[in-house]
């Protein structure tokens, strides 16, 4: 399956770039991970849970960053497997560039599943990826932009292990 999307996020290309190669950020913003570890050079271990339809699973993966062009573009590849669910693998192709003021984020994901994930069908597979995706997107830009004038707290994904708004930026420029 493949999606695209973009995003405008408040704040200036460098914070936006620290926040996409930092693993906390990545934890707080992948919808079920429960752990994530390692460096952008040598890529990310994660551990995610997640349900889709029926089927509950826990995926033990890894991402790699590449094709990386300092404040301009990377690619995110990965991989993981959820033992008897199957397994996910993918990548997403995410691309900055300067927006009135602030960063403009594209992104172009592909992602391929197999086992009892794929027997789940397209429709619910795919209604399922783009949740996923529009949560991450949604959690990365309330990390990295903070309150602004007229902002709500709520703004945030609505379960409760989405981050606070803005901590990402208050500790780079604190």
């Amino acid at each position: 399956m493949e999606m695209s999307g973009s995003i405008r996020i408040e704040a200036d290309r460098e914070t936006v770039w620290a926040a996409l190669l930092s693993a906390d950020v990545l934890k707080d913003c992948v919808p079920g991970c429960q752990e994530m570890a390692g460096s952008p050079d040598e890529g990310f271990a994660a551990t995610v849970v997640q349900k889709v339809g029926p089927v509950k699973a826990t995926f033990k993966g890894e991402v790699q960053l590449e094709d990386r062009v300092e404040h301009e573009s990377l690619r995110l590849v990965g991989d993981g497997k959820g033992g008897a669910a199957g397994f996910a693998k993918g990548s997403a192709k995410v691309t900055l560039s300067d927006a009135d003021g602030g960063t403009q984020l594209d992104y172009e994901v592909d992602a391929k599943v197999g086992g009892k994930l794929a027997q789940l069908g397209s429709r619910i597979i795919d209604g399922f990826a783009r949740k996923m995706a529009d949560q991450f997107f949604e959690r990365f830009r309330a990390a990295v932009e903070g309150p602004g004038e007229g902002a709500e707290d709520d703004t945030v994904a609505e379960d409760g292990d989405a981050p606070k708004k803005g901590w990402f930026r208050s500790m780079v420029s604190g």
